[in-house]
């Protein structure tokens, strides 16, 4: 089983836990990549939201191996069996104890951001993480529960390793899994998007969740009360992408931009398309699939199944921050890896448009394309027209091919691209908003 993203992989445990809604449970998400997902949790169960915080102790000379994991409340799991492997002594164990513990209490105060700590007395206590490796971290959250005062405490994730889940099981109430797959090696494996959750966006979260369903201006619900445009950073398949998200106060839907050879975020001509969307109510999100070391290769220029990796895990990131339709607009061979991305699995897109693009070059994943598509190309481009012509002829979907006459393939001529920004606009108008 794989999961878009934490939302995703969220929603999928909520329909897992649905038999608890009427338990009045607690949903208690572990910092930082639980929270999104037990915030969906929370909200489809209807049951209040709070962070339970633990830290992992890690040996001192490979800190990814952990020998047990600390609570509040003073809470304690240490692996008898690591510690004695790893010939750890007292000193070991209290030196890194003693910085964990400072760190948790930091942790503790920001997240909750002054709010108190939910009760537990007597109450159904769901414990939900993103996933577990050796267990010992949620471990320690359970333990926590019970300790604050947890009638029944469940433990709830998307994915975990056979081993470890038959462990759980069998010390809690109730274990939940979606998936314990044989071939498990790390978490992040089983998520096309497994990006770093970062501290704000937790503190966010409970946010939205400790001020009710009627604050809803800034959640995925419903779109914001006010214009957003910032400089992001998304993390797709190990590589950092920079982008620029601009989303209209009201807006239904968001546009991504799949920038291939001779184009990128800053380019005039998608600026331009992207302002036109904009004036129509649609947010966009402008950013690099190639790294600037990566831009002058031209093997990763044309390496289309790279390209749309990428696009589709960045599609996974922002669909954690929009409930909205999500388009893709792609010129040159940005536009192949947005019909690629499209064909796949779990990237929804409600509309393609090319410009100017290459969409041959997504081969036989044309006919898997289930978006309306849009192919836009200049009257003198006659090569590219041909190519676009052939890749019609592969579409199964709804698809349009515009020739704007007079204009060559970066639609240089006046009046030109304003055609290709008019073009757009009305398609994903029509194909998108209408999804609102």
């Amino acid at each position: 089983m794989l999961f878009t993203d934490r939302a995703d992989a969220g929603s999928r445990l909520a329909e897992a836990l649905r038999h608890l809604e009427g338990e009045d449970p607690v949903v208690l998400g572990l910092p930082r990549g639980g929270v999104p997902v037990a915030f969906q949790v929370a909200r489809a169960l209807h049951a209040p939201l709070d962070v339970i915080v633990v830290r992992k102790l890690g040996v001192p000379y490979q800190r990814e191996l952990g020998f047990g994991a600390i609570g509040e409340g003073g809470v304690r799991v240490i692996s008898d069996d690591i510690v004695r492997r790893g010939r750890l002594d007292e000193s070991d164990l209290a030196s890194v104890e003693h910085a964990e513990a400072a760190e948790l209490a930091r942790q503790a105060e920001r997240f909750r951001a002054g709010r108190q700590r939910l009760p537990l007395d007597g109450r159904t206590a769901i414990v939900v993480d993103d996933g577990v490796a050796t267990g010992a971290t949620a471990a320690a959250a359970c333990e926590v529960a019970r300790a604050q005062g947890a009638a029944r405490v469940v433990l709830a994730v998307p994915v975990a390793p056979p081993d470890a889940a038959e462990r759980l099981r069998t010390a809690l109430d109730e274990f939940v899994c979606l998936s314990t797959p044989f071939a498990f090696s790390a978490v992040g494996e089983w998520y096309r998007d497994f990006s770093q959750t970062p501290d704000d966006e937790v503190v966010s979260l409970l946010a939205q969740a400790a001020a009710g369903p009627g604050a809803s201006a800034g959640t995925p619900e419903e779109p914001a009360a006010e214009d957003v445009e910032q400089e992001v950073a998304i993390d797709a398949a190990g590589v950092r992408l920079t982008g620029d998200l601009m989303v209209p106060a009201g807006a239904g839907a968001v546009v991504m931009f799949a920038h291939g050879s001779g184009s990128s975020r800053h380019s005039p001509r998608n600026r331009l398309v992207a302002a036109a969307l904009n004036d129509a109510g649609l947010g966009t999100l402008l950013f690099d699939l190639l790294t600037p070391a990566e831009e002058n290769n031209r093997a990763k220029v044309f390496d289309i199944e790279t390209l749309a990796g990428r696009l589709a895990d960045a599609t996974g990131w922002l669909r954690g921050r929009t409930a909205g339709p999500i388009g893709y607009f792609g010129a040159s061979t940005g536009a192949a890896a947005a019909l690629r991305a499209a064909a796949g699995s779990g990237t929804d897109v409600g509309a393609v448009v090319s410009r100017g693009g290459r969409p041959d070059l997504a081969g036989p994943h044309l006919s898997g394309v289930r978006a309306p598509t849009l192919l836009i190309v200049g009257g003198n481009d006659t090569m590219v027209i041909d190519l676009n012509r052939a890749a019609q002829e592969a579409l199964r979907c709804e698809n349009q091919l515009e020739i704007v006459p007079g204009a060559t393939h970066l639609f240089e001529e006046p009046g030109a691209l304003q055609q290709v920004a008019d073009l757009a606009r009305d398609w994903f108008l029509t194909h998108l908003v209408k999804q609102v």
